[in-house]
């Protein structure tokens, strides 16, 4: 590639909007919007959040293994899962108000309680756990 198609291409994929890169939610979970947490919560819902970011590698791992963990039952079919994008969100009142140290943390909360929490742990064995607390 020449210089000159180089710069091209570099300008156009710069001028297009961050929005067409961002992670999007894998299947079976909600992405986060302001509100949704309160809304589920105030339904009667028990909500597993994870605070994550398309760029981390612990996310990712905590990512399949609660793929693999939904998979194989459907005992957390009553749950919902909803996915904050630490880029977006890390610094609103969604992650300051439950003290969320940094991205990789996972939540378990029903009514006004946090039933549980992990924070950069990829452990197939703690993951469940957390994920049994609200069952």
């Amino acid at each position: 590639m020449n210089r000159r198609h180089f710069l091209i291409t570099s300008a156009a994929l710069a001028a297009l909007p961050a929005a067409s890169f961002a992670q999007m939610a894998p299947e079976g979970w909600l992405d986060y919007e302001p509100g949704l947490i309160e809304k589920l919560l105030g339904e009667g819902k028990t909500v597993f959040v994870d605070y994550s970011a398309s760029w981390c590698s612990t996310c990712k791992a905590q990512e399949r293994v609660i793929t693999e963990i939904r998979a194989e039952t459907d005992k957390y079919e009553s749950m919902v899962f909803v996915r904050v994008d630490w880029d977006e969100y890390g610094r609103a009142k969604v992650t300051t108000s439950r003290k969320i140290p940094r991205r990789s943390t996972l939540l378990v909360l029903k009514g006004d309680q946090e039933l549980g929490r992990i924070v950069a742990g990829t452990s197939r064995a703690d993951i469940q756990a957390l994920m049994d607390k609200g069952v």
